[in-house]
């Protein structure tokens, strides 16, 4: 079973939330794993591709679209299909429900704030866990 970590935000600022994604996948990285973030959409894919080449200006985070065959195997990849290998051991959900390949996982990380819309969706997604008997853990972020 993976180890599920919410990180709960005090507002309900959207840009707030995509930049803490931002900042977990560089963390991450810098801890040597190999991230999925797995987007909802290929726009909400693409947004995020874009805001990670820019939230943070002093840093560099390798990162490409699922898809990319250029042969190179990045850190972080972001896509809404099927994950594309079998060596990413964090998923970064950004989807609002539970991805279908979750038990291919070690850990996942769950990004909520306080719009009522993610928070119920959050919810959900939190029992789904808790039913499938994965270790849940939750982080209350000041900042």
């Amino acid at each position: 079973m993976a180890r599920v970590d919410f990180y709960i935000l005090p507002d309900a600022d959207e840009t707030r939330r995509q930049h803490y994604v931002c900042r977990l996948a560089d963390k991450a990285w810098r801890l040597g794993h190999r991230v999925w973030i797995h987007a909802p959409t290929p726009a909400h894919a693409s947004a995020l591709d874009q805001l990670l080449w820019t939230f943070r200006p002093d840093s560099f985070l390798p990162h490409e679209r699922a898809g990319n065959d250029d042969g190179v195997e990045c850190p972080v990849v972001i896509g809404n299909l099927p994950r594309p290998d079998d060596n990413r051991d964090l998923l970064i959900n950004e989807s609002r429900e539970l991805p279908a390949d979750i038990e291919r996982f070690a850990r996942i990380a769950e990004v909520v704030n306080q719009a009522e819309e993610t928070r119920a969706a959050g919810r959900t997604r939190y029992a789904g866990y808790r039913d499938a008997g994965h270790e849940l853990h939750h982080h209350r972020m000041d900042r």
